[in-house]
């Protein structure tokens, strides 16, 4: 859409998903995060006012988003499905290839993600990837939705699921902040290594400024 179907750009609203560190997730107070602190960069670079606002669980951000209710997503991956209502700059923020997590001791070889068909996984809920991990995902492999990134190391200490997949980073953050990244794997090689983007809505009231934004990271990133 161009500017004149959107009203004008007086503030942007950004948000992220608040259980996905290190690139982002939520402190108790505001979001923080390798994420945040780019997209804070270049929006006061480029003397956009920006609010950061954390509106609860990341599938109520993208329904959040999908209405335009928030600006700019920081950041996540491109699917088909996200580009119906969102807009992505050419330049990519972030790498954050995909892993499958499991317990060291599980007595089970891993070559490729076909090892995982006949498993039993876990996946949070609204996460997407991209580079078609997520048809595979839906077609191949069985697995449960969790609410928090976290619960799914509960469920394999328990027994009930045997992987866990998410961002590498994502995932070495969570086993960090429990002290215990011994106990657990990342599996490799990783299931996919697809990029990251600062993400406008289409429907928000800032979608026009997405060529201001990738040129401003064009710039950071040669820097």
């Amino acid at each position: 859409m161009g500017a004149a179907a959107h009203a004008q750009c007086t503030r942007m609203v950004v948000a992220a998903d608040p259980t996905y560190p290190p690139l982002h997730w939520y402190d108790g107070e505001t979001l923080q995060g390798a994420s945040i602190e780019i997209a804070k960069r270049v929006l006061t670079d480029l003397k956009i006012d920006f609010e950061i606002r954390s509106p609860g669980p990341f599938p109520r951000v993208m329904a959040l988003a999908e209405r335009g209710e928030v600006d700019m997503v920081a950041t996540l991956k491109k699917t088909p499905e996200r580009e119906a209502f969102l807009l992505y700059p050419k330049t990519v923020v972030l790498q954050n290839p995909v892993a499958a997590f499991t317990m060291r001791n599980l007595p089970w070889v891993y070559r490729d993600r076909a090892d995982l068909i006949g498993r039993r996984g876990a996946i949070a809920r609204g996460n997407v990837f991209g580079g078609g991990l997520d048809e595979y995902i839906h077609e191949k492999l069985s697995v449960q939705e969790v609410s928090r990134p976290e619960a799914s190391l509960g469920l394999m200490e328990l027994g009930r699921v045997e992987y866990f997949i998410t961002g590498y980073y994502t995932g070495m953050a969570l086993l960090w902040k429990r002290g215990d990244n011994t106990g657990f794997v990342a599996l490799e090689p990783f299931l996919v290594d697809t990029p990251n983007y600062l993400a406008l809505t289409r429907k928000g009231n800032c979608a026009d400024k997405l060529e201001q934004i990738d040129a401003r990271l064009a710039v950071l990133k040669k820097a």
